[in-house]
């Protein structure tokens, strides 16, 4: 374990965040390279794969409400030095993973032909999504087990391991997937099909790898079978915190779906370019979320070991970090957007769409970035509400004018974009707000009930 109450904040934020960095970017390559790889089938390959990976949202909820939980009470049973506590978590958060992986398994095949022929744009589309939600449900499944792992390391202050499987993982899949969707050599040629089943078959080796470390390797948390039993007190604890984050990717998902709603009606192209879009949206991101997932245990741990100074520290440099990064990630999208889509579609309206929707949206890269380190500053005192309301805000003040605005004669897609625009520069507002208010009411160690000096001890 590495105690994170100790040495600059800064630099640990930094440390952290560069490694957390080089998996994410290695993760991008593969994500861009899959896109590119499946542009060579057609719009409609790519937006099947769009419209199928749409549940990756629902599943980044569902990890996220797990890891958070798991993040926050390992890292504060580390900051006070309580290492039976911090095993018991692990051994219950694992359970859990299993459980929850199970249950959306069953739930998501069921509903697999009826999601993929409701937001698809033609028959096409919905059967290519069909055939790729096949072997990539069973892929992000196994997210559940290797989310619950990893929080347990990161809370801990242990990086490196997890990186090294996240990077072979992802190398592997980016060897495999061009073999399976072409039939290169003696592999089967099964499109967008064989890009979910490279997926399917890099998450796995990375479970089979973690795992492993845990036995041999890793001592301060281990696998131990009595405390496998299901304890509904830990568990509470875990969805207490985990439930509002996971809750917020929700209502991310909703707002996508609302978006592969509204522009629908203009075909498969608008469907491609906005998917394009948004994926290098969320790989020009990365640099800012692996800063935010070193942000909570930072926090986690100093909050569970009474250090308020250090609380406050981590927040101020955590906002001034993401602010930067993404600064330039701004300039980067907003003058060159058809640059970024050009390289996965040469078809002229995706790459309109897409490099409009890129441009428009930069403009709350700044904003978007605050939200994601004020977020999870909240996940390490373990109170994740305020910015669930904060996200439900945005939310609401997005979705309804969405709606009407699609309605009305002469409307554009880049209202929509707009839109989206001012109400991430809202939800950055509120989150500081309720974020200075939170840290006033729970950095009060010092006050009677709560502290008890050491000094009053040996006496």
């Amino acid at each position: 374990m590495k105690d994170l109450t100790q040495g600059s904040v800064t630099r640990h934020l930094l440390h952290m965040s560069a490694f957390l960095a080089v998996s994410m970017v290695v993760q991008t390559l593969y994500l861009l390279a899959d896109l590119y790889w499946v542009g060579h089938l057609g719009k409609e390959a790519i937006a099947a794969v769009g419209v199928a990976g749409n549940i990756t949202m629902v599943v980044l909820a569902l990890t996220q409400m797990l890891g958070v939980g798991t993040t926050t009470l390992i890292s504060q049973a580390a900051g006070r030095k309580d290492q039976p506590r911090a095993e018991l978590v692990f051994n219950q958060s694992f359970v859990m993973s299993i459980l929850i992986a199970l249950a959306l398994g069953v739930v998501g095949f069921l509903v697999r032909p009826a999601y993929c022929e409701w937001l698809s744009a033609d028959a096409t589309t919905a059967t290519l999504a069909k055939a790729y939600l096949l072997w990539f449900l069973p892929g992000l499944l196994l997210q559940f087990p290797l989310v619950a792992l990893g929080s347990a390391l990161r809370a801990t202050g242990i990086i490196k391991p997890a990186v090294g499987f996240q990077v072979l993982s992802v190398l592997l899949n980016i060897v495999l997937a061009p073999l399976l969707i072409f039939g290169i050599g003696p592999w089967p040629k099964l499109g967008v099909t064989g890009a979910a089943l490279a997926t399917f078959i890099s998450i796995l080796v990375a479970d089979v790898l973690i795992v492993i470390y845990f036995e041999k390797k890793y001592h301060y948390l281990r696998f131990r079978f009595p405390l496998f039993r299901p304890q509904t007190k830990i568990w509470a604890g875990m969805l207490r915190i985990g439930v509002p984050a996971g809750a917020e990717f929700l209502l991310l998902f909703v707002y996508i779906m609302l978006v592969y709603a509204i522009i629908r009606g203009f075909g498969p192209a608008a469907q491609a370019g906005f998917g394009i879009g948004a994926r290098v949206m969320q790989a020009l991101f990365l640099p800012v979320v692996a800063l935010s997932f070193a942000v909570s245990p930072v926090v986690g741990q100093n909050f569970g070991g009474r250090r308020a100074d250090r609380v406050r520290q981590s927040v101020y440099s955590a906002i001034g970090i993401a602010s930067l990064m993404m600064l330039v990630l701004t300039l980067i999208a907003f003058l060159a957007p058809a640059t970024l889509i050009r390289i996965f579609s040469p078809d002229p309206r995706v790459i309109a769409f897409g490099s409009e929707y890129l441009r428009i949206v930069s403009l709350n890269f700044v904003s978007a970035g605050i939200v994601f380190t004020t977020s999870s500053v909240f996940q390490g005192i373990g109170n994740t509400l305020p910015p669930l309301f904060s996200s439900m805000t945005r939310l609401i003040l997005f979705a309804l004018p969405a709606v009407l605005i699609s309605r009305t004669p002469g409307f554009e897609i880049r209202y929509v974009w707009y839109l989206s625009v001012g109400s991430i520069v809202l939800q950055m507002c509120v989150n500081l707000l309720l974020l200075r208010h939170e840290l006033r009411k729970r950095l009060r160690f010092e006050e009677p009930g709560t502290f008890i000096p050491a000094s009053a001890t040996a006496s």
